[in-house]
């Protein structure tokens, strides 16, 4: 009876164990803002350090330590290419680079700051923006805007993919009508 008890025991920790692992939840939040009266968008990254230095890895194969004690210049280079690969900007039809600014960590949170300046009018604004999904096929990039004082936000997944090209690509189009935004 004693020895029922305790595999009945075993057999429920177990399930419980395999009920409740925790899965990892991959998401980059982009916070992207037109700042009419200085004539620029201003952008906020927030990414995961240790998906940034995976994903940085896996495609440089290099080892990077973005956010870490031992980061190098060479991380950072290679951060920066990265973001300007996978996160683009077209503003009114023309491709917009931006300039990076700086960063800091919070927590395990390396905050970006990004902008692109010499922007006079918005009439429309795509974002392509693919960062960290071909490492991660569950990962989302919540994109929230401000253009103009409209608020407007979507998320950028694998789902969304372009027939011409094997990773995701999101086109955010910002017009006065916002139609693929919620």
């Amino acid at each position: 009876m004693k020895k029922k008890i305790q595999i009945g025991a075993l057999v429920l920790v177990t399930m419980l164990c395999t009920a409740f692992t925790i899965h990892k939840f991959y998401m980059a939040i982009y916070q992207i803002n037109y700042v009419a009266n200085k004539k620029r968008i201003e952008i906020t990254a927030r990414l995961f350090v240790d998906d940034l230095n995976f994903v940085l890895e896996k495609k440089y194969q290099k080892k990077t330590a973005i956010g870490l004690k031992n980061e190098t210049v060479e991380d950072e280079v290679l951060m920066k290419k990265y973001l300007a690969e996978h996160v683009v900007f077209k503003i009114n039809g023309t491709k917009k680079e931006f300039q990076f600014l700086s960063k800091e960590i919070e927590n395990n949170v390396l905050v970006c700051y990004l902008k692109i300046a010499d922007i006079v009018k918005i009439n429309t604004l795509e974002i392509q923006n693919d960062a960290f999904i071909e490492q991660f096929s569950d990962q989302q990039n919540l994109i929230k805007s401000t253009i103009y004082g409209e608020k407007k936000k979507c998320i950028a997944y694998q789902q969304y993919r372009y027939r011409k090209t094997k990773i995701a690509h999101f086109i955010l189009q910002i017009l006065m009508a916002h139609a693929l935004l919620f």
